[in-house]
This record gives structure tokens, C-alpha cells and sequence, in this order.
């Protein structure tokens, strides 16, 4: 029997970097013109993996051009002074782009402060009129995770046109709208897409049945080797932290895939960290470029 040899990697990083090259040409334009694209992030309360994310955020903002600011808020803040807040955001011309971050406290409802973000501005694309346009294959705003693993396929030259994608996890936030993106008509697209999820009957059996495997149901090391088909290409969208006695900060970030099991018999894998998650925060900074372009067409 061949042994079979390791996954290739599909490197996050690399492609972040070129698609924020493409960024800062674009930015340069704007404010060439006398505009300046603008990212407010505003955050509530003083979860660290939250600060953490945020303050990636300003600083690939910085590096590329574009002016942002950090609202905190404490975690007492009320529901309708939140959205007070979004709805000022929305009026401020200096900015473009707005996003909450998540989690929110528990007395907040998230529905409600996403409603409150002008569609024009919401770069994360969850305003239900940014999904609306998704689903009828007229994307605007598109979520930044899912917009991120396409544009992993495109660069990898990863087919996707008839094969069968199976995409584990139905979050709002990856697994729905990924599904919606690759079962439009077009490039990169035309999947025959599964949506299974931990209530699914014999996962295993419906997993390695994919040409490409996206894993994005947040528990560690969920997706085994015997989950996965040779050739299959995994993508992981998992962050996960695990005790790590060994590691300087206690812990460690795993994905959703039990990485070096699995890697055996994938064709191509992306690692985490390194993967997709890089590219999240790429594409953040591309939507608020591209509701800036918008925004100030519209204006014309």
C-alpha cells in the first residue's frame, strides 16, 4: 500500500498579505481623491479574546491607511444606548465601516444592535438586507470568514464546480452564509453543498463523502482522520484554546480538525493558527474599502 504523503498546506497568511497589498493600492486612491476610508469597532465590556481581535483590527488599519477608532463601552451599558451609539456611527461621515464586536453581554440582544447598523456601513456583513443580497446571488458586504475561505479556493486553484462540499456548523456567522457562497452560480461556486451539523446521523459517513471539508462547529480537534477521505481538501475555520502547561501562556490555539491525523490524508489542509483566520481580518479591511468606494459613489 503507498503511504500516503502529507497535505499541502494552505497558507492564511500569504494570501492575506497579498489581498492587503491590493487594500492599501485602494486606499491610496481614496485618499489621493481627499477621502479616507474610516473603521469604528466598538466594544463592550473587557472580554480579552475580544480586545485581543479589536486591537489586531486597528492595527492592520493602520498599516494600511485607514483611520479607525476603538469605542468602549462597559458591560452595564443599556440595549437602547448601544444602539443610540450605532445609530450615531451611522451618521458620522468620517466613518465607513462599524462593527460590534461579539460576544455581547446577555441583557443585550445582538439582533437588535445588528438591525440598528446602516446596511452601507456594516462590514460584517449580518444586516439581514447584506444576507438578503447573498442569497439572491447579488452579494454586497459579505461575511469576512466565509468571504476569506473563497478566496483560499481561489488562490489554491481548489475546484469547486460540481463537487461536493460538505461544510460542518450552521452559524450565522460561517457555516450559513459559506453554504450560500459556494451553492451560488458562477466561479468558485456551483457546490453541491451539505450543511451538517452535531445533530447530524452518522457525521462520519456524510463528511467523507466531500471534495472539500469545512470544518466551523468550534469544538477542538472534532474532525478525526477517519472523518475525512484521502484527497478531500479541509479547510478549518476553529479557534480553540486547550490547556498547554508547556506553552508561555497556558494554552495553545487548535482548530476544529484534529490537525496532524488528518493531514495524513488530505490533499491540501489549513493549519491554525495561519489559516483562515488570517484572512477574517483581511477581508474586514477590504468591505470597509469597499463600503467607503460605495459610500462616497453614491455621493457623486
Amino acid at each position: 500500500m503507498n503511504q500516503q504523503t502529507q497535505a499541502a498546506v494552505i497558507d492564511g497568511r500569504l494570501v492575506a498579505k497579498k489581498i492587503r497589498t491590493e487594500v492599501k493600492k485602494r486606499v491610496r486612491r481614496l485618499r489621493d481623491a481627499g477621502h479616507q476610508p474610516g473603521l469604528a469597532a466598538v466594544l463592550v465590556g473587557d472580554n480579552p479574546a475580544s480586545q485581543t481581535y479589536v486591537a489586531s483590527k486597528v492595527r492592520t488599519c493602520e498599516r494600511l491607511g485607514i483611520y479607525s477608532e476603538v469605542i468602549r463601552q462597559p458591560s452595564s451599558i443599556a440595549q437602547d444606548d448601544l444602539v443610540e451609539l450605532v445609530q450615531q456611527l451611522n451618521r458620522n461621515g468620517k466613518i465607513h465601516g462599524i462593527l460590534v464586536q461579539s460576544p455581547l453581554p446577555d441583557h443585550i440582544d445582538e439582533l437588535a444592535v445588528t438591525l440598528a447598523i446602516d446596511p452601507a456601513k456594516d462590514v460584517d456583513g449580518f444586516h439581514p438586507h447584506n444576507v438578503g443580497l447573498l442569497q439572491i446571488g447579488r452579494p454586497h458586504l459579505v461575511p469576512c470568514t466565509p468571504f476569506g475561505i473563497i478566496k483560499l479556493l481561489e488562490y489554491y486553484e481548489v475546484p469547486t464546480t460540481g463537487r461536493e462540499v460538505v461544510v460542518v456548523g450552521r452559524s450565522n456567522i460561517v457555516g450559513k452564509p459559506i453554504a450560500s457562497l459556494l451553492m451560488q452560480k458562477g466561479p468558485l461556486a456551483d457546490a453541491t453543498v451539505t450543511v451538517a451539523h452535531s445533530r447530524t446521523r452518522d457525521l462520519a459517513q456524510v463528511t467523507r463523502r466531500a471534495d472539500v471539508l469545512i470544518a466551523a462547529i468550534g469544538r477542538a480537534g472534532f474532525i478525526t482522520a477517519d472523518m475525512v477521505s484521502e484527497e478531500t481538501v479541509v479547510i478549518d475555520v476553529g479557534i480553540n484554546r486547550v490547556e498547554d502547561p508547556a506553552s508561555e501562556r497556558g494554552y495553545r490555539l487548535v482548530g476544529d480538525v484534529s490537525y496532524d491525523e488528518v493531514a495524513q490524508k488530505a490533499s491540501m489542509i489549513t493549519p491554525v493558527p495561519g489559516g483562515v483566520g488570517p484572512m477574517t481580518i483581511a477581508l474586514l479591511v477590504s468591505n470597509t474599502v469597499k463600503a467607503a468606494e460605495a459610500i462616497l459613489a453614491s455621493k457623486e
